[in-house]
């Protein structure tokens, strides 16, 4: 499973970000509005300059107070953002996130942001897989069964009638 199966799960609009200029006040009402918990700061949209998650808001309150209200994002921004691109093996980005810590990793693609994949993301397409490997192990495990919704139900091939 790449990045690329977790964006096509993703609506197609355009990447959410926000301008290093910003205020946090308007920081607060995109988070809110987008129902998102970070997003990618740049100027253009394209260049990934920080990025600014809940976590930062948090961290920005307890050092700063609601002195926090006046400041700019690019003050309480992230500066180091780890990166993924599309060919980007989702496991390897999993695990990235867990040792780092990471909620939300932008995606780019010849260095210019394209989208954002979140740790809960990753898991719901990671579950899907698991659900599907179960369902083929169980396939597998009763053989010669024509299992139905309930395996209680089931019968032996020889049994089963043909709709």
């Amino acid at each position: 499973m790449t990045v690329q199966r977790i964006l096509n799960t993703q609506d197609g609009g355009p990447p959410e970000h926000i301008d290093p200029d910003a205020g946090i006040d308007e920081l607060l009402n995109s988070l809110a509005f987008q129902n998102v918990g970070a997003l990618v700061v740049s100027g253009d949209g394209r260049a990934v300059e920080g990025i600014i998650s809940e976590r930062d808001i948090v961290r920005g309150l307890q050092e700063l107070g609601p002195n926090l209200l006046k400041r700019r994002v690019r003050d309480v921004m992230t500066r180091d953002v780890k990166t993924c691109v599309a060919e980007d093996r989702a496991i390897g980005i999993m695990a990235m996130m867990v040792s780092r810590h990471l909620r939300h990793v932008p995606v780019v693609k010849d260095g210019e942001f394209v989208n954002m994949v979140s740790i809960r993301d990753v898991l719901k397409l990671r579950l899907q897989d698991v659900q599907s490997e179960a369902e083929a192990m169980r396939s597998y495990i009763n053989g010669g069964l024509c299992v139905s919704v309930n395996a209680e139900d089931a019968v032996p091939p020889d049994e089963a009638k043909v709709a």
